[in-house]
């Protein structure tokens, strides 16, 4: 997922949010973190977060509710920022403790690790870090995942009488002039991923030979009239011009909102090649209030802040066992696809991101032969 906040979908209105967390009694999932460090979070009195619209993964409703829970002021800085910039406002305010340091960052997963190895962060485990998997946490605790989206077919039912429910459905004579992606895979992470997810698709989950049959497919796609090189977008998807775009899913399930029925919009989890993009938390390692940080961390990986984001339709790092607790409100689990179609979901290393990506944007031109713009 790019990290680039002033492209962010509009999801659920944080009054929206708030709504749906009152409707369906969030509030009651909430594991009580130590008393110990609620008393020394309250004490600080503020936390400073740094890119963090409320439209975006239910942000708004879940600083509100943190702030009356806990009686501690966030103070919310640059709502704009990239991964890069919450990066940079550790680096620069490093001996600063006023308001323009950040205690949390929220950022793509590559920026953990380089994060971490440029001394600027500090670890914590929360107390729900056995249900994060491994793949998505660094081992020490110094970053960990928090959300993610899946890639997904986001389908204008008003003009594709059949949706597509796989990748090798795309394929088909049905979807002539229909496909696209929702960014250049020769320089977009979104359509890169998808790539490699159509290859993981035809591979089986191999994940090594996953970039080279990601641009086989997208040849033949080519090839067969089906794929159309336009970066798809929702006003693209109501038009008819890409009435099927390969897209995240919060993307699409926000477009769905946005759309309001016209046209009708169908978001699909493919059955195979389910890929997932990752965001992580971490503290700064020069956290003015680092105690508030932590409580912060608590409250995110909690039941009822896992939750949260999902009202603004990001997958949280617990998914799967939110939904096995039957932990997850039935009218949330009604606007997303079937729970189901996330269990499959493969979490690409940040070794194996790096290696499909150089294949993929080198090769595109030569293989595929579209020029998407």
């Amino acid at each position: 997922m790019n990290r680039t906040r002033s492209s962010r979908f509009v999801s659920m209105s944080a009054v929206a949010a708030a709504a749906l967390v009152a409707a369906t009694g969030m509030t009651q999932v909430w594991a009580a973190p130590p008393d110990a460090l609620v008393a020394a979070a309250k004490q600080e009195g503020q936390l400073t977060v740094i890119a963090l619209p409320h439209d975006w993964c239910g942000y708004g409703a879940m600083i509100s509710a943190f702030q009356a829970k806990y009686g501690i002021k966030i103070n919310e800085l640059n709502p704009d920022a990239g991964s890069g910039d919450e990066v940079e406002a550790i680096k620069a305010n490093k001996g600063n403790k006023g308001p323009q340091a950040p205690d949390v960052i929220d950022v793509g997963l590559s920026f953990g690790p380089t994060a971490k190895a440029a001394g600027l962060l500090q670890p914590y485990k929360v107390s729900t870090w056995k249900s994060i998997p491994d793949s998505a946490k660094d081992a020490e605790g110094y970053w960990y995942g928090d959300y993610y989206g899946v890639l997904s077919f986001e389908v204008n039912g008003d003009m594709i009488d059949k949706v597509p429910a796989d990748w090798s459905d795309l394929l088909k004579p049905d979807y002539r002039n229909a496909v696209s992606l929702a960014g250049d895979p020769r320089t977009a992470n979104q359509a890169i991923q998808a790539v490699f997810a159509a290859g993981l698709s035809q591979t089986k989950g191999n994940v090594a030979a996953a970039d080279k049959a990601g641009l086989k497919f997208f040849a033949d796609l080519n090839k067969s009239g089906n794929f159309v090189p336009v970066i798809g977008k929702a006003a693209s998807l109501a038009q008819g011009t890409t009435p099927i775009i390969v897209r995240w899913d919060y993307n699409a399930l926000a477009d769905r909102d946005t759309l309001k029925g016209n046209p009708k919009v169908h978001v699909v989890v493919p059955k195979t090649g389910v890929v997932a993009g990752v965001y992580v938390q971490a503290i700064s390692a020069y956290a003015p209030h680092p105690n508030a940080a932590k409580l912060w961390m608590e409250y995110l990986y909690s039941d009822e802040g896992q939750i949260g984001w999902l009202t603004g339709y990001c997958h949280p790092i617990r998914y799967n066992e939110l939904v096995a607790a039957k932990k997850v409100p039935q009218a949330l689990l009604d606007k997303l696809p079937p729970a189901a179609a996330y269990k499959a979901a493969v979490f690409p290393t940040l070794a194996e991101q790096d290696a499909y990506k150089d294949t993929i944007t080198k090769q595109w031109d030569a293989a595929v032969g579209a020029n998407v713009k």
